[in-house]
């Protein structure tokens, strides 16, 4: 299969708290362990799509949706000879609160099987730009009865314990040292290691990893170059820095950056 016009493509668009789009095509790499602050509405599009879960792996089918919550750790490992195809939609709780009365929504079935909003999703990732066919409106209509079928009011708790909270708010993670780190709480290395996953359902190097995404994201939004990024987060060269960036998000930082800087 050739590859080379089997790019992923990132967007941002100006609503819904800020709506961010992954057009993902033959994607190969798998996604480490990770969370989002949004919910991640995806539709299988090609092959079937793994979730790994702490407790779980599911598996859905193209053609159906995936649904994760906000800050809910999972992983998607990927077909390494065919890949993956999907369309997500990043969508924050407070737009899907909106939808639903104001209040905090959950859903039960991580795999969706409903063709009409498979199909009008499908038909939205498809013409995105198109200013003619009501996009916006289009989509709302589309989550609120996405949420009015299938989700339910009960709270989302995917939070951090209070014995890692200094750690998750406090600790400057581009000199973090897993030995220095587990000896402030009195623990070996090892078992800080299973608490920590335990309780965060990450290790400690991928929470660092993934914070320090998270922080490049946000200085990448702002239009800061993506070296002076890469360093200022801790990475020891743009290669590294690249790979990780991916491995996390899908797309390299340029493309990402792209996507919040041109209009």
């Amino acid at each position: 299969m050739n590859r080379a016009n089997k790019l992923n493509e990132y967007h941002q668009l100006p609503i819904l708290d800020g709506l961010e789009l992954l057009n993902a095509k033959s994607h190969t790499l798998d996604f480490p362990f990770h969370v989002h602050d949004t919910f991640n509405i995806a539709l299988i599009i090609e092959n079937t799509f793994n979730i790994r879960l702490d407790d779980k792996d599911i598996i859905v089918p193209a053609g159906a949706l995936s649904i994760v919550h906000p800050n809910e750790v999972h992983a998607t490992p990927c077909d390494k000879d065919l890949g993956n195809s999907f369309f997500t939609f990043y969508v924050s709780p407070e737009a899907m609160a909106d939808f639903n009365a104001g209040k905090p929504i959950f859903f039960e079935d991580k795999v969706i099987y409903d063709q009409q909003i498979f199909n009008e999703l499908y038909f939205l990732s498809l013409h995105f730009r198109n200013n003619e066919i009501d996009f916006e409106n289009r989509l709302i209509s589309t989550l609120k009865l996405l949420i009015a079928k299938y989700a339910s009011v009960k709270p989302i708790k995917f939070a951090t314990s209070k014995l890692f909270q200094s750690f998750t708010t406090e600790t400057s993670f581009e000199s973090f040292s897993l030995d220095k780190t587990a000896s402030q709480f009195g623990l070996n290395k090892y078992k800080f290691i299973r608490l920590f996953k335990q309780e965060t359902g990450l290790t400690p190097n991928n929470y660092v990893l993934l914070t320090k995404i998270e922080h490049s994201k946000n200085m990448l939004k702002q239009g800061k170059p993506i070296f002076n990024t890469a360093i200022d987060c801790g990475f020891y060269d743009l290669s590294h820095f690249y790979k990780n960036f991916k491995r996390f998000t899908g797309v390299n930082p340029l493309d990402f950056q792209n996507s919040f800087l041109i209009k």
